[in-house]
């Protein structure tokens, strides 16, 4: 009896011990599948060693894996490169919506220089204004009644053709443009690229004082540090470019229709759609909108139509999710979407931050987003990181690190800072979160 309740209690043991076995390699594949481990040592003045666990979204699984194998692969820590803004996050969701958002154009379609001659933008495709002016009511963050639509080559041809518009003619020197530092860090060099008679850059806003006409430049929110911007020089004689290519939901609350003079959108931030190279200005005053216009037009002689199409249709399927509860033929609305996306990753990138005692971030308040009916912070399309303690050039810092990213200088303030893009792949943020947990001095 004795014998046989040995043997019975060893199996039971041998069968117990293998369950558990097999739970742990099961649950350990599980969370390797779910999203990131990132595992931090503390051994300073005999601390116990502390393991943080970061978790990406679900829908990050498969690419956080990808990461991984091929980083092993290579045998060597990989580049991670988010120095520019390519909003590639966007790929999956429009890879979902499928046929959706195709458009087909035969080869005798649309060979016209001219679009719409009774437009004072002629070049400008009436399917591309129409859900220019759906977007921004379904929305509801900007005005366009009363307003010239004007379509560009991105908003950086818009960007130029806003100063030529604005910069006058008869003027002793070129007319100074500012904006309020950290500014976006193309401004100084669009500006003087052609080392123009009309318009040059005069640096940080805050430090303006010059008396005569000015161009201001107020992007909100703020490129890169996500801020909610106004006009700081405030003078008579100024005139105001709003760049709000930011200004969705996805990136902060919309708390009002924008209504300025001039205001400048692209579909690169609004839907992730960058290689169409399409952008629009929305402008009250008709003598500027047909200086914008003249610029266009002996830059490059009008805008892409096959571009314009391609955007109405890609703007239609925005709306369309948008304007239908619970989204639109089976596809999750855009900016629920991305604003879900948006969130993980801010909030990873918090703990990750947090986890590291290195690095800081701003602080944003919470507000109410009128659009997606619900409060909370701004989660801008790139993460100002500032390197504490004894690190005073953040960019040379991560390099080190095989992270890419864009310094305080080129943006006009401290080397401690860096512009991190929040819009690159799966893959690719989920391994800098990683890495940047494991960062130690």
């Amino acid at each position: 009896m004795a014998k046989i309740t040995g043997v019975f209690s060893m199996r039971h043991f041998f069968v117990l011990s293998l369950a558990l076995n097999v739970s742990f390699i099961l649950r350990t594949m599980y969370e390797r599948e779910q999203g990131l481990i990132c595992f931090r040592s503390e051994t300073q003045k005999g601390q116990i060693t502390q393991r943080t666990r970061l978790y990406s979204s679900s829908s990050s699984s498969s690419s956080s894996a990808a990461a991984t194998r091929t980083e092993a692969q290579d045998g060597v820590e990989r580049v991670i490169n988010l120095d520019q803004g390519d909003p590639t996050m966007y790929e999956q969701y429009w890879q979902h919506a499928g046929e959706q958002t195709t458009v087909v154009i035969r080869g005798w379609q649309h060979m016209s220089y001219f679009s719409d001659v009774s437009n004072i933008c002629w070049f400008l495709e009436p399917e591309l204004a129409k859900e220019i002016v759906r977007v921004h009511r379904v929305v509801g963050n900007a005005v366009t009644e009363g307003r010239h639509i004007i379509v560009g080559t991105g908003s950086s041809q818009l960007f130029l053709a806003a100063l030529f518009a604005l910069a006058p003619r008869d003027g002793p020197e070129p007319v100074s443009v500012v904006s309020q530092a950290p500014y976006y860090s193309s401004y100084p060099s669009m500006t003087d690229c052609l080392k123009s008679g009309l318009y040059k850059w005069a640096g940080a806003a805050q430090s303006y004082s010059k008396e005569g006409p000015y161009i201001e430049l107020v992007t909100s929110p703020n490129n890169p540090d996500g801020n909610v911007r106004r006009s700081v020089v405030n003078k008579s004689e100024g005139t105001l470019v709003h760049d709000l290519a930011y200004y969705w939901p996805q990136y902060t609350p919309i708390s009002s229709p924008a209504d300025h003079e001039l205001m400048l959108f692209t579909v690169s931030k609004s839907t992730g759609h960058a290689g169409m190279r399409i952008g629009w200005a929305l402008v009250k005053d008709q003598e500027v909108a047909k200086r914008m216009i003249k610029f266009i037009e002996l830059n490059t002689i009008g805008v892409s139509k096959d571009s314009q199409l391609r955007a109405a249709k890609v703007l239609q399927s925005v709306s369309d999710s948008s304007e239908h509860a619970g989204g639109w033929e089976g596809v999750e609305s855009f900016f629920e979407f991305s604003y879900r996306v948006m969130a993980e990753r801010w909030t990873l990138l918090r703990e990750a931050v947090n986890s590291s005692g290195i690095f800081s971030l701003p602080e944003y308040p919470p507000a109410y987003c009128s659009f997606l009916n619900r409060v909370f912070e701004p989660q801008p399309a790139f993460a100002w990181l500032k390197c504490e303690r004894d690190i005073h050039d953040c960019e040379s810092f991560l390099r080190g690190h095989r992270i890419l990213a864009r310094g305080g200088k080129h943006f006009g303030v401290s080397p401690k800072y860096v512009r991190v893009s929040m819009l690159d792949r799966d893959n690719n943020f989920n391994l800098f979160v990683k890495r940047l947990c494991n960062i130690h001095l």
